[in-house]
C-alpha cells in the first residue's frame, strides 16, 4: 500500500525530521485505543490529539490512547478557568483537520500545545497523519523540540 502524503508529513519531512508511517483501514472515526489495536502498538505509544476550547483561545492536548483528559488540569495549564471539547463540526475550521484525522503537526494556526509526560518514557510514540487510517511514528523529544510542544500531566 502506498502512503499517501498528508500535509503533516510534509511539513516533517520540511523540518528534517525523521518519521515512519503507519497505515491501517479506516471506515471512519475510531477511537484511540482501536486505532492503537489496528496499527499493533500498545495504547500508551498511540497518542491522540484533542482539541479544547477556554475563554480566549483554543488548546491542543495529546494523551495516551486509553486515557482520558483532566480539564481541570487542562484549564489551569492554559491559564483558563474553565476549559471544554470543541464542538466536532467546528474542527476543520480551526484545526483544517477532521475528527479521528487531527495531527498536532500543521493545524491552521499554532495553539498552544501540551502532551502527556508519559510520553517521554518512550523511544518513539504514534500521532496522527492527518488523515483518517494515517499514523505518524516519531521520537517524542524531537516532536516537543521542534512544535513548542509543553510536557504536562494532563491525565485523570
Amino acid at each position: 500500500m502506498k502512503t499517501k502524503k498528508t500535509n503533516a508529513m510534509r511539513i516533517l519531512e520540511e523540518k528534517n525530521i525523521n518519521y515512519t508511517a503507519h497505515e491501517y483501514d479506516s471506515k471512519g472515526f475510531m477511537s484511540g485505543t482501536e486505532v492503537a489495536g489496528k496499527v499493533g502498538f500498545a495504547n500508551e505509544r498511540v497518542f491522540k490529539t484533542l482539541v479544547t476550547q477556554g475563554e480566549k483561545e483554543y488548546y491542543v492536548f495529546i494523551l495516551p490512547s486509553d486515557a482520558e483528559l483532566s480539564l481541570k488540569k487542562a484549564a489551569k495549564l492554559a491559564g483558563e478557568k474553565n476549559i471544554h471539547m470543541i464542538n466536532p463540526n467546528d474542527l476543520k475550521k480551526v484545526t483544517g483537520y477532521i475528527k479521528g484525522g487531527c495531527s498536532p503537526v500543521g493545524m491552521r494556526k499554532e495553539y498552544k500545545t501540551f502532551i502527556h509526560d508519559s510520553a517521554l518514557n518512550q523511544e518513539t510514540i504514534l500521532v496522527s497523519g492527518g488523515a483518517l487510517g494515517c499514523q505518524v511514528e516519531i521520537e517524542p523529544k524531537t516532536l516537543i523540540e521542534n512544535f513548542d510542544i509543553q510536557a504536562e500531566d494532563i491525565i485523570q
